[in-house]
């Protein structure tokens, strides 16, 4: 069976903060909120260690979106982690933007340890977002 372009089901890389988002995904799962299966989460001490070369892999190797998942401003319990991040993201994207790729593949979001909802439409939402945008363009032009 040939599968038709509607038929695209994105491929989302999380890179969450152990503390905050992790937890809220977590929180979303013990209370059984559903959300998209898209989604591949990888735990992080904190979204300030985010290197932006795991994101440029990530959707280098496949990926057709990239979610940051880190604790509000002002909450990091490593004090000012996801202001770094925050800051990586916006070069980051401001990069992908001058090389012709597209920034809002990427998405920063802060969502505390109680907000298992907010992080289930979160998922939701960047699945259809992701959906309307299409295949990642650099998965035909590097995947081996």
């Amino acid at each position: 069976m040939e599968k038709k372009e509607n038929d695209f089901e994105p491929k989302i890389i999380a890179f969450l903060c152990n503390w905050c988002t992790y937890a809220g995904a977590d929180l979303a799962g013990t209370s059984r909120i559903q959300y998209p299966a898209n989604i591949r989460i990888i735990r992080m001490m904190c979204s300030g260690s985010l290197d932006p070369t795991y994101v440029i892999k990530a959707l280098l190797e496949g990926a057709d979106g990239v979610l940051i998942g880190g604790c509000h401003p002002g909450d990091c319990h490593y004090l000012n982690g996801n202001l770094k991040a925050r800051r990586r993201v916006a070069v980051m994207k401001s990069v992908f933007k001058n090389a012709g790729l597209e920034p809002e593949r990427v998405w920063l979001r802060w969502i505390s340890a109680s907000e298992g909802g907010y992080f289930a439409e979160t998922v939701r939402e960047m699945v259809a977002h992701i959906k309307k945008l299409g295949p990642n363009p650099l998965k035909a032009e590097w995947a081996l």
